[in-house]
């Protein structure tokens, strides 16, 4: 990994500050300046949203031969056609870029994450980097839509192959795909959702990763069985469409519950603790409904995935899917992982580090270069979160309370806004027409933002100081640094510690860029660099001041978890949610919010829907929700070799583009195959045991 050089940081913010003239007028509200051109970026195909897809019986099915040999007709398999749904999910030719593919090789990822185990569901991270994504499926998927055209936009079918509204639009009966199996071969059924909503997103004591919880689907929501394939959801409000996509990934992706449920306390005598950590790395052949099974962990190496000899999705022509038969996921840095891609000893990297965009650039020119690289459009974002919750949430103590209180006082959030030089800390990170201005709220590359509609409060220190002022804070004991007013935390210098990701070398760089430049303020903010999943539980359990958060799904897609744009529950906000008494302590303008994102997750019209994210966007903008810092484009590198990859491809809209990309489909001509598969010709063990089976 990459370190980040204070000092460098510092003369560049010295010198970009130096070169900007300082109005009378800068620190008017105004709206963003206009981001500069960006030819680099990538086209979308769009096609009709039910081009993707479909589910029927298909006449015969096949699979690699090697399986049929070693495994088929050894009696250790069923029949391919034994092992499907009745009918499977197929994927259409006509929007698959490259068409049917042919069996065989690996694709590798670098990632610079470190799997907790297994139990997703039951909050464990499993490393990121694409590996939860491959493992689970979801009721709905939403990550294909990037190419669907937004009159069309509807999730798409994945688990639940359909659903219906009732007349009222309060009960929405969803009908499971039947016969669908996971890895290890148990029947998928109705019993899986149950277990995944009665005892993990409504049990209080689990925390399923991406902030799974009843309010994810709408305050009052219940689910039950109907039967083994069909369950029924009901409402409080009617028709609320929204919440389709608030069943894809991350939020109702079911585990293997015949696993799960005897591990769980309400079924056995494990803590909750022991409970999410029932499945560590080391736990091979985890049951998955994904394409490949985890079959070979090892410590800060590799992670290996095999085939599910029971994915339940197939091409037109009955070719059980995947067409790869293995994954890798080396276990590194988040850095390496674009340097290996390009290099072509990695496969596979949303470029994402600004600070990596010149080289990878000039190496993708390169006739002989192993990977291409595509831009896509301004959807990567960053923001200062300040933690809102002034209700005991996280337990702080009398310095955390009192920064609290000064996060909640809008005088103070317009001093530390007009106080960052967001053009210094883009080009910090990489110079060049890639970082934009980004006052927060959505990503100016959603559908949804409007330019008109952003409050942008301008560079302008004086102007900062001014409004530190009326918040109160003065520097009392003549230090440079403003003190609690007397009375409040001993009248101490204000101390603010920053949640970072000390993973991402773009995340500590912003961090050093807003400490460096809040000093001249008079803050002293303190960097909490945390890896990701202590950062995650940092974050989730309200253990912070501030945080330097990359943008989510809500600022870029806005119609996937949408729940997440303000604190509609008590535990959909990032950075405000309830304390101990199960209430959120809303500010007047959090209100205003929260009655937008309900009336936008209600509506049923397009127009109307529009309007409501303009509100939105003024409130959350001009109350400074959250503060943003940079906003740039990201690239898709990915190997020359893979074939039916969907052209402008972004790194993440709905989702990130290790699901955009339908790794399902992706295949490798045979002549371009390379022979990296560690485990040839072998399917995962049964759950717990060491490694495949030949």
């Amino acid at each position: 990994m990459r370190h980040f050089r204070p000092i460098g940081l510092l003369a560049a913010l010295t010198i970009a500050t130096s070169a900007i003239a300082i109005t009378a007028h800068a620190a008017e509200p105004t709206v963003p300046p206009v981001p500069p051109v960006f030819p680099a970026e990538g086209k979308i195909k769009y096609v009709e949203r039910s081009s993707i897809l479909e589910f029927k019986a298909l006449p015969d099915y096949h699979e690699p031969s090697w399986v049929t040999d070693k495994f088929v007709k050894t009696g250790k398999l069923p029949a391919v056609k034994d092992r499907l749904p009745k009918e499977p999910l197929v994927f259409k030719t006509g929007n698959m870029p490259d068409g049917i593919g042919v069996y065989g090789d690996t694709l590798r990822h670098v990632i610079g994450g470190r799997p907790e185990g297994w139990n997703y569901t039951g909050g464990q991270s499993q490393g990121w980097g694409g590996i939860d994504i491959g493992l689970s499926e979801c009721l709905t998927r939403t990550a294909p839509l990037f190419q669907v055209e937004a009159k069309d936009t509807e999730p798409l079918p994945n688990l639940a192959k359909s659903w219906d509204w009732s007349t009222d639009g309060h009960k929405l009966t969803m009908h499971l795909i039947e016969g669908a199996k996971w890895s290890d071969g148990v029947p998928f059924n109705a019993d899986d959702l149950m277990f995944y909503w009665d005892d993990e997103v409504n049990d209080h004591n689990v925390s399923p990763l991406n902030g799974a919880s009843p309010e994810t689907f709408g305050a009052g929501t219940t689910l039950k069985k109907i039967d083994d394939y069909t369950v029924e959801w009901t409402f409080k409000d009617a028709f609320p469409r929204q919440y389709l996509y608030a069943m894809a990934y991350g939020t109702f992706c079911p585990g293997p519950s015949h696993i799960l449920k005897p591990q769980h306390p309400k079924y056995s005598k494990n803590t909750y603790e022991q409970f999410k950590n029932a499945f560590p790395p080391e736990f091979m052949n985890m049951p998955v409904m994904g394409a490949w099974v985890p079959v070979e962990y090892r410590s800060d190496d590799i992670i290996v995935m095999r085939r599910n000899p029971y994915y339940w999705k197939v091409d037109e022509k009955g070719n059980q899917l995947p067409y790869l038969n293995e994954l890798h996921y080396k276990l590194s840095t988040w850095a390496d992982r674009d340097v290996q891609a390009v290099a072509g000893s990695g496969d596979f990297s949303n470029l994402e580090q600004p600070e990596n965009f010149v080289a990878s650039l000039k190496r993708a020119a390169q006739s002989e270069a192993p990977a291409r690289l595509a831009f896509g459009p301004r959807l990567i974002g960053y923001n200062l979160q300040m933690n809102f919750s002034a209700n005991g949430w996280g337990s702080p103590d009398a310095r955390g309370q009192a920064v609290r209180d000064l996060n909640r006082n809008e005088h103070f959030r317009k001093a530390v806004t007009m106080a960052l030089d967001r053009k210094a800390l883009g080009e910090s990170l990489v110079k060049g027409p890639f970082t934009a201005i980004y006052p927060g709220g959505l990503s100016s590359g959603s559908t949804f933002y409007d330019r008109n509609s952003t409050v942008y409060y301008p560079f302008d220190l004086a102007a900062a100081k001014a409004e530190l002022a009326k918040a109160g804070l003065k520097d009392t004991d003549g230090d440079g640094i403003v003190n609690f007013p007397a009375g409040v935390n001993g009248g101490k210098d204000v101390e603010i510690t920053l949640l970072v990701n000390s993973g991402y070398t773009t995340d500590k760089s912003l961090a050093e860029g807003v400490i460096a430049q809040l000093e001249k303020l008079g803050l002293r903010v303190v960097i909490n660099a945390l890896d990701g999943n202590q950062r995650d539980d940092a974050n989730y359990s309200g253990r912070f001041d501030w945080m330097v958060r990359r943008n989510t799904t809500e600022l870029a897609s806005v119609v996937q978890n949408t729940e997440q744009l303000a604190p509609v529950g008590p535990r959909t906000s990032w950075n405000h949610r309830a304390g101990s008494d199960g209430k959120v302590d809303l500010m007047p303008f959090e209100k205003d919010m929260v009655d937008i994102v309900n009336k936008f997750t209600q509506s049923q019209k397009s127009e109307e829907r529009v309007a409501l994210m303009k509100q939105f966007q003024k409130v959350s903008t001009e109350n400074l929700y959250n503060i943003g810092l940079t906003e740039y484009p990201g690239a898709l590198i990915i190997n020359k070799r893979f074939s039916n990859v969907p052209p402008g491809t972004p790194i993440f809209l709905f989702n990130w583009a290790e699901d955009s990309v339908l790794r399902e489909r992706l295949w490798v001509a045979a002549d371009k195959q390379g022979k990296y598969e560690l485990f040839a010709d072998q399917l995962p063990g049964a759950p717990g045991s060491a490694g495949p089976i030949k």
